[in-house]
This record gives structure tokens, sequence and C-alpha cells, in this order.
């Protein structure tokens, strides 16, 4: 079941609706394409790479036997934060900016000929290089406003979608699809309260689908109708939470008028303990029925809300606000917290007997992905969090 948590950051959201979750679980990906990135679906296939670091490789995956079924070298492209995956009907779009820090002077999307890519298992790309058009700080300063894992084809145009680490919002911003080097110009933004991970524009429907995930790495969707050239974010969006657990979704693409594939990559960590491995889902359009709209002026409050309590452990934080908010809810004695980053290193920790306090600082936390375990008698709980 879909799970819609509304708060004060929807206050700018046109509509967001309740909805029936119609994901299906199609199955483990192989190893080959553990983190898989971008996805596209091209002549009954689906194509996909992984991100940084990799190799500069497409891999076709059979979506019944979930095999590896061709893989394609892009000769002359290197995988410096391969993000995401687009195409039109000439070409196929690789997204080489993932920008965590904001330094990257290098962004670029890779194009490819679609009939150099159906008879050749070893290609070549021409380049399409770019700049913000509004940044002007390169430094390192930690996460940053200036990463980007999203992109998709409007009309004689690339859009790229930020991730915006600090404010999580995201901007949409356009580049020709010719090669050579340009300027990012912005085309809209939107405060979407989240990370996007991925984008998919079907153009047999004009619906546009983001995929991302929340400041305590729930997945969502949000489903836009209606976006133009210079309006991406319109009236008609809808928002819909996947009860997924901690699957990171990172692509998304359309097989057909209503029919979409998503892809999760593979997380672990050993402190605390926790796996994911690489699923592709499927769901449909229809089957992701909207149900009773809820009045954005009439926002429902965390403190308020009857169902939120179901979950042991709940989280969230204020904009703007240096305390993590969590309610518990366990009838258990709680022993302490501890925090640690993504390597499983303990950042911060407090033994405290009883039921503690109700928020924590976190004030000293630099800009990253965070886990909050809770200490019971015989047992823990717990849950991630970004620091902005």
């Amino acid at each position: 079941m879909i799970r819609i948590i509304v708060s004060y950051y929807f206050l700018f959201l046109p509509v967001l609706l309740s909805a029936q979750q119609g994901i299906r679980t199609i199955g483990e990906l192989p190893g080959a394409v553990s983190e898989t990135s971008g996805l596209i679906f091209y002549n009954d296939r689906l194509i996909t790479h992984n991100d940084s670091g990799n190799e500069a490789k497409l891999f076709e995956i059979d979506t019944t036997s979930l095999q590896v079924f061709r893989e394609v070298v892009v000769s002359n492209a290197q995988n410096v934060d391969w993000e995401d995956m687009a195409q039109d009907e000439h070409y196929i779009y690789i997204g080489d900016f993932g920008n965590n820090l904001g330094m990257r002077r290098d962004l670029k999307v890779y194009r490819i000929s679609k009939e150099e890519y159906t008879t050749s298992d070893r290609v070549s790309a021409e380049v399409i290089s770019f700049e913000y058009e509004d940044q002007e700080d390169f430094s390192n300063n930690g996460n940053s406003d200036w990463d980007a894992e999203a992109l998709f084809v409007l009309g004689n145009e690339l859009v790229v979608l930020t991730k915006q680490w600090l404010t999580y919002g995201t901007t949409a911003y356009s580049i020709p699809k010719t090669p050579g080097v340009h300027i990012a110009q912005i085309l809209d933004e939107y405060p979407i309260n989240g990370l996007v991970t991925g984008a998919t524009l079907n153009p047999n429907n004009d619906v546009l689908y983001l995929t991302g995930y929340s400041f305590t790495l729930s997945p969502f969707l949000v489903r836009v109708s209606g976006i133009s050239p210079r309006t991406i974010f319109t009236e008609d969006m809808v928002r819909i939470n996947l009860d997924l657990g901690l699957t990171q979704i990172e692509g998304i693409t359309h097989m057909d008028n209503e029919s979409y594939f998503l892809s999760s990559e593979m997380f672990s960590r050993t402190n605390p303990s926790i796996t994911t491995k690489p699923i592709l889902f499927s769901f449909n359009n229809k089957s992701i029925q909207a149900g009773e709209e809820i009045p954005m002026d009439d926002p429902i409050d965390s403190e308020d809300s009857p169902e939120e309590l179901l979950e042991e452990l709940l989280l969230f934080k204020r904009f703007g606000s240096d305390l993590l908010e969590y309610r518990l809810a366990t009838a258990e004695s709680v022993y302490g917290y501890a925090i640690f980053d993504t390597s499983g290193r303990r950042i911060q920790h407090k033994i405290r007997p009883g039921v503690p306090e109700s928020t924590i600082d976190v004030s000293t936390l630099k800009s990253a992905i965070y886990y909050l375990t809770f200490y019971f008698g015989n047992k823990s709980s717990t849950k991630p969090f970004v620091c902005p």
C-alpha cells in the first residue's frame, strides 16, 4: 500500500493524491549490472548502464530471464559518473553528469547512433558538453545542488533535472541535442522535497515520470501531465510514495503507452547491517489509480496523522531546522542510539535508558546520508536520513 505523507513541505505542490500501488517485482538483476542507473527500452530489450567508475558499456537485459543478452562498448567514452539514459528516433543519449560536490567542469551527454548501435558491439559517441547557466561556484563545499541523475528528450532539446542535496528541490535545464559546447538554460524549477534519481517522458501520452527518494531514503514517483517546452512542472502533478523499504530506485523507462520499468541498484553496509539487491520492477500507468484528493491549503501535519505510528521508527525534519525529530512506536525500553555514515563509521551515539527525547541535534553533521539506529533490549531499529 502506498503511504502519502503530507507536511508543510508540500504547500507548493499543485495536486497531491493518494493512490494504490501497482508495483510488481520482476526479479533480481544480474551482477554485471549491480550498479544499474539509467534505463531505456529499445528493440524489445531493456538497456542499462552502471554508474560512476564502471566501464563505458551498455548492457541489454532480457526482461524474462533477467540475463545479460548483449554488451556494447562505447569505445571513445569514459564513465566518470553516468547517471541516466534517454532516446529519440535516431539516437541514444547517456548523461555523464553525476556531480555530487558541484566541482565538475566536464559535464556531458554522449550521443550514439541507433543505426551503429544496432549493427555493432563496439560504437563511438558524439559529445554534447555543457555548463549550467547559473553556476558560478565550483569549489568543494561538500554535497551541492549541482548534482544530476535524470535526463529525458523533449522535442529538439535534452532536459536535465538536478538532484539538489542542499535544498531538496530540482531544476530543469535544457540543452540542444546536437554535439558541441552548450550553456544549459533554466526551463523550470520545483521544491520537490526529495532527491531526483531518474526520469522518462513517454512520447505516446506525453506523461513524465520522475523517480527519487526522500530525506529518509523512502522511494517515490512523481507523475506529471501536460508539460510543454517551457513548463515542466505543471498543475497536474501526482506524488506516489512507494512502499519498497530502503530500495533506492535509480532508473525508469517506458515500454509502451502504459507499461514502465523501474530498476534499483545494489546497496550493502555492514554497520548498521543493511543489504539491498539490484531489482527490476514494473508497473502500469493505469494500475496506479488516483484516490481522494488532499487539499493543499489544509495539509495534514505529521503530528496529527493517525497512521504514522504504524511504523516502529518515524523520522522527519523541518526545513531549515538543525533538529532531527523522531517517533518510536514501541513499549520496549530504549538503551541508546547511534548515528552511522554510509561507510559504517559511528558518528554520534548516546546511551540513554528508558524512553528518549523526541529530537536529536544534527547541526554538526556534514551534508551526507546517515543511518539512525535505536537499540532495545534484544533488537534494534534503523532508518536512513539525509542531512542537506
